[in-house]
């Protein structure tokens, strides 16, 4: 049987073209590409009331598969840029580094060599809004604000132990790294408010498919974790976090803490019924908060 998940790749392929986007093989250095969605031409990239729009997808799945709802939304009055990570997608590295810092590192000097010059405005899901939360940190110059779900600013052990005591397993790779069918069906029923029932062959084709570069991607997890006496930044960026009211990984009580140590610089919207997959669970909803923080952002710009 021919894998789903490839026909559907190559089917979200011609409609994310059709939506105005396109990929692009990005070399970082000799040894390390990383792959990006970007504008198909020259439409919106010079708006003056339009930033760039840095899209950053969570673990357990590529770029496109995490945004597709989010680009076929945004794309035709927003310069999309949507990357995958170092080992997700067609990005590979043959570097040793595996920390979030090297991602954010990698899609930073990609943005530069696209051409990308203006300050962006960062949506991180997860994984990715843990990666964001380093980019705004080192290149601050690069990016004017976040909008940021379902992650806290930094992964500290004691919140990563926590989280993974609730979800009833032993380490992250263990969660996000699956070896079997029941596992990838436990990820995705627990990142979910209510998954739909599907046929047990869709978890096997995901599982073939989707779950590929394993023991680089349980690195990657490993360098997640940060001790618990980090020094955590303080962002001069304005912050959207957006979070679904039953996210099973990471509590609500997170955000609304993130929010309190951003001060008057953050808003918090929370979608009711929805799990830590609040992208692809509600996209609409998601949608809707993320247009109103843009245009945010638009109405301060005129004012001053």
């Amino acid at each position: 049987m021919v894998n789903i998940f490839h026909i559907y790749d190559r089917v979200i392929r011609w409609v994310m073209k059709a939506a105005g986007v396109r990929p692009v093989q990005v070399q970082i250095e000799p040894g390390t590409t990383l792959n990006f969605w970007v504008p198909a031409g020259d439409q919106n990239k010079n708006h003056p009331n339009h930033p760039p729009l840095l899209l950053l997808h969570g673990f357990a799945a590529n770029a496109i598969m995490t945004w597709q709802c989010q680009v076929l939304n945004l794309a035709k009055n927003y310069a999309v840029y949507v990357p995958d990570f170092i080992f997700f997608g067609e990005s590979v590295t043959d570097r040793p580094e595996r920390t979030p810092e090297f991602q954010a590192e990698c899609v930073a000097e990609g943005l530069r060599k696209l051409g990308v010059e203006r300050r962006c405005v960062l949506v991180g899901f997860s994984y990715g809004a843990i990666v964001g939360f380093r980019m705004a940190e080192m290149y601050p110059e690069l990016v004017e604000a976040m909008v940021v779900t379902a992650a806290p600013t930094v992964l500290t052990e004691s919140i990563s132990r926590e989280a993974l005591e609730t979800i009833g397993f032993r380490s992250w790779s263990e969660y996000l790294v699956p070896e079997t069918v029941k596992g990838v069906k436990s990820m995705l029923e627990i990142a979910s408010f209510k998954f739909p029932r599907v046929p047990r062959w869709i978890f096997k084709h995901y599982l073939e498919a989707m779950v590929i570069h394993k023991r680089e991607r349980a690195e990657l997890l490993q360098a997640l974790v940060a001790a618990d006496d980090v020094t955590i930044s303080q962002f001069p960026q304005k912050l959207h976090i957006i979070w679904g009211r039953n996210d099973n990984l990471f509590d609500v009580q997170i955000a609304h803490s993130m929010k309190e140590q951003f001060g008057g610089k953050a808003r918090l919207d929370c979608i009711e019924k929805a799990g830590h997959i609040v992208p692809i669970e509600h996209p609409f909803i998601y949608n809707q908060c993320l247009q109103e923080f843009l245009q945010s952002l638009m109405e301060d710009k005129s004012q001053n």
